[in-house]
């Protein structure tokens, strides 16, 4: 099972409040950071979209939603591997058209549009307003970088009342290049103006993580799905299960 697929079976299944594992032993910082850089999901909270596929299609809702994202990542990759880019918002919908037509669900125009349009209704997680408050008051710079469209990053940061807590919308379009490539992190180098040791990068995926620390950021993991870490030769600085363990590893 791909670890996309294992997040999302996992965090489909959670209640909002459930509690996860604890944040690992967090290693020191060789450089005090003065920036930290987030992906899209350890802010945004996409139960939401899951529980629609289930309202949407009873009893088939899980098995779309897997299907879904994990098709939805692959395409991402695929289209890096091919060297053909579309943004973030048609890789999803793609990604949803094949699910549908692999499980055999009819998907009509309006439960398109409306399992798309979830995503431009997300909200944040309860941990992330407080985090990026305490960011903020200790001074630190704060950016997106992310495979999301500006337009779902607006949407989100609209929809949590966390308007002007971000310095920049970084979005892979933006390079035509998804993560982990790392074109897509040299974004927050080339706009940020900063160093690579200078910026913590929030991953949510355990692929994005690998694919951060091999770029050469510190990175934390946001691991909300308490899943394993991939074997892929690079490990993250730091691990918790929420912001709040990330405001314990980026020292103010």
């Amino acid at each position: 099972m791909s670890t996309t697929r294992r997040e999302f079976i996992i965090l489909s299944g959670l209640a909002a409040g459930a509690a996860l594992a604890g944040a690992t032993p967090l290693l020191a910082l060789p450089v005090k950071p003065k920036a930290v850089l987030f992906d899209a999901f350890p802010v945004f909270d996409p139960r939401p979209v899951f529980a629609l596929a289930e309202e949407l299609f009873p009893g088939k809702g899980p098995e779309l939603s897997n299907a879904w994202r994990t098709r939805q990542f692959e395409y991402t990759w695929l289209r890096n591997s091919m060297g053909d880019y579309k943004d973030f918002w048609l890789v999803t919908q793609d990604a949803l058209n094949f699910a549908a037509t692999s499980l055999k669900l009819e998907l009509t125009p309006d439960k398109r549009d409306r399992l798309m349009g979830a995503y431009l209704q997300l909200k944040a997680y309860p941990d992330v307003l407080d985090a990026l408050k305490a960011f903020r008051k200790a001074g630190l710079r704060l950016a997106f970088l992310s495979n999301f469209t500006v337009k779902m990053l607006q949407a989100g940061i609209s929809n949590s009342g966390l308007d002007g807590m971000f310095d920049h919308l970084l979005s892979t379009d933006a390079v035509s290049a998804f993560k982990p490539d790392p074109r897509a992190y040299q974004m927050g180098v080339d706009i940020l103006k900063l160093k690579k040791q200078e910026m913590v990068f929030a991953a949510f995926a355990g692929w994005d993580a690998v694919g951060a620390k091999k770029f050469g950021y510190p990175t934390f993991w946001v691991n909300r799905a308490n899943q394993p870490s991939e074997q892929l030769g690079f490990t993250p600085d730091g691990t918790g299960a929420n912001l709040s363990d990330l405001t314990r590893f980026v020292p103010a």
